[in-house]
């Protein structure tokens, strides 16, 4: 990898040190898929790791039933243990399918084939926003020079990634973020809630950064885009919190994460399976009466291009997906 002046870049040694290659996670995930299965009509379908405490078998047993339903397939879910595992099961044919990072259709396009891209709430694309209070010197993105903006952990998208990408855009120098610091700004890693509250808060914050999600509802709707009113799931509830901000900046339209199917999968059943992925209904695969429902609602078709925008950032950060993939 290169940075922008053409030398060879270095500074990727913060989130290396902490392992998030995953290759001690990879054996111990690739030994559990290793085999040709128990039937013709075995798919094996690899998830990504569950945040917190979810139980990932449980909370997808729907979309397996309805799978098997529709088709003659008999799926075969494995739980990664780190992203970069779910990639390597795909890159190595140990799984035919795979619940996978948005990051993680970067790290292989040619080895995997969108089935679908993810709806939730309403919507298969989501944001991310940078705002600021309304009493601010803060008027345009480059007034953050020398100024604290609150974003959320790190390797995060929509809180860490896009708005450094959007600060790196307006003429800011991101320096070594998000691995290190900023040059001429200084950023407070947190969540998005967190992020927040802080601007709300602490004086000495002047912005934040976070998926639109928690910042919409302080965001009067004749701020945002035509493009954000029609895409974004959280357009309702612009400007329906009590408390105002001013919007600085929004983002591209960012792809929801994917399910995809291994490129040289070369079966009928992979043709059934997409067909039945594009045709679920929210009431096939989500119980709202689970103790973790199903976090998606259905899949619209897709292709590696609707990934793009999240490659460009990427690249203008000078991240690859070893960076990013299990932080």
């Amino acid at each position: 990898m290169f940075d922008r002046d053409g030398t060879v870049a270095d500074r990727r040694t913060f989130l290396r040190a902490a392992g998030v290659t995953g290759t001690a996670s990879l054996a111990g995930c690739i030994g559990e898929l290793t085999g040709s299965g128990g039937g013709d009509n075995e798919v094996r379908m690899i998830l990504n790791p569950a945040e917190g405490s979810v139980d990932m078998m449980e909370q997808y047993a729907p979309l397996f039933d309805y799978l098997e339903s529709e088709t003659d397939a008999t799926i075969e879910a494995t739980e990664a243990d780190s992203y970069t595992a779910t990639v390597e099961a795909i890159r190595n044919e140990q799984a035919e399918l795979a619940d996978i990072s948005p990051s993680g259709v970067i790290a292989a396009p040619d080895q995997m084939d969108i089935v679908g891209i993810r709806v939730a709430y309403g919507a298969e694309r989501y944001f991310s926003l940078i705002t600021t209070t309304p009493d601010s010197d803060i008027e345009e993105l480059s007034d953050i020079e020398g100024n604290v903006i609150g974003l959320s952990d790190r390797l995060s998208v929509s809180g860490s990634l896009f708005p450094l990408y959007m600060l790196s855009e307006a003429g800011l120098e991101t320096g070594s973020a998000p691995d290190g610091d900023p040059e001429n700004f200084e950023a407070e890693h947190s969540d998005h809630d967190t992020a927040l509250q802080t601007l709300m808060n602490r004086d000495d914050v002047h912005a934040a950064g976070t998926g639109a999600f928690v910042s919409t509802p302080h965001v009067p709707a004749d701020q945002f885009s035509d493009q954000f009113m029609e895409i974004s799931a959280e357009a309702d509830n612009a400007g329906s919190a009590d408390e105002e901000l001013q919007l600085l900046a929004e983002s591209d339209p960012i792809p929801r994460a994917p399910i995809v199917s291994r490129s040289n999968w070369d079966d009928s059943l992979k043709d059934d399976i997409e067909t039945a992925l594009l045709e679920v209904e929210e009431d096939d695969i989500v119980d709202p009466d689970a103790e973790e429902p199903l976090w998606f609602t259905g899949l619209v078709e897709g292709s590696v291009d609707d990934y793009d925008p999240i490659a460009n950032v990427m690249d203008s950060l000078g991240l690859e997906f070893a960076d990013i993939a299990d932080a």
